[in-house]
């Protein structure tokens, strides 16, 4: 039964399999060094088994008291004789410990069958004692029995492991059991593509006689390499993707050691297979011809074994299994991870589970009302008038648009404050470059898709469950996807994991954890990890959203078609997986990518420049990460991501290869994600055809935008990103970094103009004819207010067209004021009622127009308090002001006194929530901070520092932690001479400042200018 049978005995294969694995290695003799390591590991043993009490009890003696102890004896003085007797009761418990361990261990090496028993409490003891026992036995014909403990029971070892095949994870007893079987279905996905697997097993050249059953018992490594169904497969079969004809034979049958195969990937030495009829190859067992060739006691497993075989569904995968599934007569493994759509409402859990094949939803369901999930209602025709669209791509990806226009957000607000703290030279005013072209339709398609309240919740839901799972000291199940549909957050497990913690609950089977919208709008934040970072949107299938967990899926997912078109999905995947807003760190590596997507988040993505450096790379990370893994004692990322251990974090290091790689890269691929799931790493990569060895789920994205899988049983509307698009979005990135290459496509003069959008005739002559204020409260000068419910409608629409001067799509507007989605009439109605509501010009123009591109604009005579301020400061510091100081400090005045307060002070609640895509927030701030150090500059040139320091402390109302008045103050008050007054100002500051104390810049300043006051601020603290 040794494991000697090599290629050649096999009959020629003309088509060699896709997916290859490493081959076995080879025997080698035992060297010198092996007796070596062998003696010295007898002599330990020898010395802890035997030196240890044997010195024990010369030395020291009988550690414990004569007699049973009293209250005297415990009222003792205790003395150095009585602290070794208590060291020594401590290393005879110790020594009983490690005892128990080598016999432990000896017992496993020699039967040859599982993996040894764990002693309780034992760890380091256990692991020294199996190398030790291990060396000994290294000489022997029983070390190679003993191997499997070696590389399985600690990740230790795991750092110089070559991860050569799927199948080296064991399954174990106890706590870690659930983490490992995750781990071990690698070497099942590595076939889940097997189509054939039937047609094989069909074939003729079958030289068993009739009634006549093969086996297999399973052998014990070789070196490192473990066997597995794959490589048995592939000896005996011709296609390790027959690996599952193997395991539906043998599933759930009893074991010579007493367990049962449950996952294909979990095999262990000892166990018996039974083998398709047309298996091969001198290693196989014949009975009853062959049975006296092998030892009594494996003629009487394999007897015993053979008895099993009828309780099983026979010919099930010798038959093949036809028909009931996409693609044909393939052979299906329904134990293989497979996702299928959710049920529309969670069922009960006596629910039988779902088909493979999508359901169909019942057509006389009522439709669903829009919901995050799902874009807003303004998708669709455009309205009269309007005959220019968006691009469908980013309307048709709410989760995706969302992330994105975040993202934007955060970079926008950076520049405002590199600009204002002067980190950028020659970047002037508050205002960023207004979009245009493809760029500017591409922020609008954000603004409209962007469903920012459906990720909210999404990742409320998950960072909730994680919570809820470490309270009641629960690992995370692995989650292979994510289906969000009309409303509801469907987790479907990559096996069941029990009932899941309340609000959620199961859904169709055992294998779905649903929770409803209206239970996710309950949870509130908490401090925990996000639990499945690596979740990312693929596309949607009748109404339903489907997230793939990249992190998870035991193996490569592949992706088939033109290259235009992965390229497109490729891009998709990784500005969500860069932007998203349910994930905390990550690492996303791209290769073959025809657009730089660095600029969306420089500190997520890195490009490599080919397959040969991604493979360096990613051999080193997965090395690591198990180094790492082991050092932590956690089996998986999972593990890590709850409990006392979650601010470990381990974020997710996932690869996107969009070029097809060579044969031999794509096995090194394969090897490496065998074992990823459990690293939190995984791997989305391109190809030609359908073809990739070692793919676990193959995709196809048609040239219809059809993203099919047909072993999961799917065929989704693909989302994707085309390079137009691309390119777009990475120009609104690049635009907004003040670190890039200086002006915005199409400014068309190489300079960042200081100028704001739109400048306002701040003379008399310019009084507007319609005026609003909008810095403090809402207030409307110049017409009447609407009557009727609308009116607050109508003040909204207003205030988002007097904050865009640009123009205002009409669908963005519609999106903006009705979030959850409106029909086209309804938003038509609405821009005509404020067409007539603002007026005509005298000569007869409507103020509300829509300029050549379709946008709705207002005419220069409809004007806001900001248009105002921000003209002022314009012509305080570039314009008439910068050569009359008397104009300056007129106009300064001016705009300092038209802040009111905060931008709408008194907005409704649930109103106006668009303005969380808005900078204006940050723009005003620094705007009226830029307007008060000039006011302050203007008048400490002629030493009037009390005037300085009113309008700093006027702009210091609006913006109160801007450093820069903080120092303007300090520098005024100083002026006055008056060391108490600053004194005074610095314990304000600090303050204002809380816990995290005054900034470098101001502690530095007060230092030269009141070297005291540390010692004042104490006294007054």
């Amino acid at each position: 039964m040794a494991r000697t049978t090599s290629r050649s005995t096999s009959p020629p294969n003309p088509q060699p399999p896709r997916n290859r694995t490493p081959q076995p290695l080879p025997r080698r003799r035992r060297s010198f060094g092996d007796f070596v390591k062998a003696f010295f590991a007898f002599v330990a043993l020898a010395v802890l088994l035997v030196g240890v009490p044997g010195a024990l009890a010369v030395f020291v003696g009988w550690p414990l008291p004569g007699g049973a102890p009293s209250l005297d004896w415990l009222q003792q003085e205790i003395t150095v004789s009585t602290f070794i007797n208590v060291l020594t009761v401590v290393v005879w418990f110790a020594w009983a410990q490690f005892t128990a361990c080598v016999l432990v261990e000896i017992k496993a090496a020699l039967s040859g069958v599982g993996i040894p028993g764990r002693v309780p409490g034992a760890g380091g003891s256990q692991m020294l004692a199996r190398q030790l026992v291990a060396a000994v036995l290294l000489v022997g014909a029983t070390a190679a029995s003993f191997a499997p403990g070696l590389s399985q029971f600690g990740q230790s070892l795991e750092g110089n492991q070559k991860p050569a095949s799927a199948a080296s994870a064991q399954q174990t007893p106890g706590l870690f059991g659930q983490e490992q079987q995750q781990a071990a279905t690698a070497a099942d996905a590595l076939a889940a593509q097997a189509d054939q697997a039937a047609a094989h097993a069909d074939g003729g050249g079958s030289t068993a006689k009739d009634g006549d059953t093969k086996y297999y018992r399973i052998q014990p490594p070789e070196g490192r390499h473990h066997d597995s169904l794959w490589e048995v497969a592939e000896r005996h079969l011709g296609d390790g993707r027959r690996y599952k004809e193997i395991y539906q034979l043998n599933k759930d049958r009893e074991q010579p050691d007493g367990s049962r195969l449950s996952e294909a990937s979990l095999i262990r030495p000892g166990w018996i297979m039974e083998m398709p009829a047309d298996a091969h190859g001198g290693e196989l067992v014949e009975m009853p011809d062959e049975a006296p060739k092998v030892s009594e006691d494996v003629k009487e497993q394999i007897s015993d074994y053979s008895k099993t075989g009828d309780q099983q569904q026979g010919g099930g995968a010798q038959g093949g299994e036809q028909g009931g599934q996409q693609g044909g007569g393939s052979s299906v493994d329904r134990d293989t991870a497979h996702i299928v759509l959710p049920e529309q409402r969670p069922g009960s859990p006596e629910t039988p589970a779902m088909p493979q094949a999508p359901a169909t939803p019942d057509a006389g369901a009522p439709e669903a009302p829009a919901t995050p999930d799902t874009p807003a209602a303004t998708a669709g025709s455009e309205s009269e008038g309007f005959d220019f669209g968006l691009p469908e791509a980013l309307l048709g990806a709410p989760l995706l648009a969302a992330g994105l226009l975040g993202a934007l957000g955060r970079r926008r607000r950076h520049a405002l404050w590199q600009s204002a703290m002067g980190a950028v030279g020659g970047r002037g005013g508050m205002q960023p470059p207004t979009p245009t072209g493809a760029a500017a339709a591409a922020q609008d398609a954000l603004l409209v898709g962007a469903d920012p309240e459906g990720v909210r919740l999404l990742d409320l839901s998950l960072r909730g469950l994680a919570a809820s799972l470490a309270e009641e000291n629960r690992a995370l199940p692995t989650v292979y996807a994510a289906w969000l549909s009309n409303g509801d957050l469907h987790l479907q497990l990559a096996q069941p994991a029990g009932r899941p913690p309340a609000p959620w609950q199961l859904g169709q089977d055992q294998t779905f954890w649903v929770l409803s919208r209206t239970d996710a709008e309950r949870y509130e934040d908490v401090d925990t990890a996000a639990p499945y970072p690596g979740l990312v949107c693929l596309g949607t299938l009748d109404d339903s959203r489907l997230l793939l967990n990249l992190e998870a899926v035991p193996g490569i997912v592949s992706l088939s078609g033109s290259e235009a078109d992965r390229a497109a999905v490729f891009a998709s995947v990784a500005a969500e997986l860069a932007t998203n807003g349910w994930s905390d760190r990550m690492t996303i590596t791209v290769v073959g990518f025809g657009q730089d997507l660095t600029p969306l988040a420089p500190n997520r993505l890195r490009h490599l420049e080919d397959v040969e450096a991604l493979i360096e790379t990613m051999e080193a990370e997965t090395r690591q990460r198990r180094g790492a893994l082991g050092a932590a004692g956690h089996d998986s990322v999972l593990t890590g991501r709850t409990g006392p251990a979650q601010h470990t974090r381990w974020a997710p290091h996932l690869v996107l290869l969009a070029a097809e790689p060579s044969a031999e890269d794509a096995v090194k691929l394969a090897e490496l994600a065998a074992d990823a799931s459990r690293l939190g790493i995984g791997y989305l990569v391109g190809a030609e055809s359908g073809d990739l060895p070692g793919a676990a789920w193959e995709m196809q994205i048609t040239r219809d935008g059809k993203l099919l899988a047909p072993l999961l049983g799917l065929e989704l509307a693909a989302q994707s990103l085309p390079e137009a698009q691309q390119r777009a979005v990475v120009q609104l990135f690049t635009e907004a970094d003040p670190e890039g290459s200086g002006s915005p496509a199409g400014s068309g003069d190489g300079s960042m103009s200081a100028a704001p959008p739109f400048l306002v005739d701040v003379t008399e002559q310019g009084r507007p004819a319609v005026y609003a204020r909008l810095v403090g409260t809402y207030e409307i000068i110049g017409l009447e207010t609407p009557d009727g419910e609308r009116s607050p409608l109508m003040h909204e629409a207003l205030a988002l067209l007097l904050l865009h001067r640009e123009g205002v799509h009409p669908r963005v507007l519609a999106s903006a004021l009705w979030p959850r989605g409106v029909t086209d009439d309804v938003r038509d109605a609405l821009v005509e009622r404020l067409r007539e509501w603002l007026g005509t010009e005298p000569d007869g123009s409507p103020r509300l127009r829509a300029d050549r591109t379709g946008r709705l604009t207002l005419a220069k005579s409809v004007v806001s308090d900001l248009d105002v301020l921000r003209s002022l400061y314009h012509e305080a510091t570039q314009g008439r002001g910068a050569g009359n100081r008397a104009v300056r400090g007129r106009m300064l005045t001016d705009a300092l006194v038209l802040v009111r307060g905060p931008l709408l002070a008194d907005r409704p609640q649930g109103r106006y929530g668009w303005l969380t895509h808005e900078i204006i927030d940050a723009q005003l701030p620094l705007l009226v901070a830029d307007i008060g150090l000039a006011l302050s500059e203007f008048h400490l040139e002629k030493g009037r520092a009390e005037k300085a320091i009113e309008a700093l402390d006027a702009a210091l109302g609006s913006a109160p932690g801007d450093e820069r008045l903080w120092n303007e103050l300090l520098r005024a008050t100083h002026a006055t001479e008056d060391p108490a007054r600053l004194q005074r100002v610095a314990a304000d500051l600090m303050a204002r400042s809380g816990a995290r104390g005054l900034p470098p810049r101001t502690e530095a300043l007060l230092d030269e200018l009141l070297p005291t006051w540390r010692n004042g601020v104490t006294a007054a603290g």
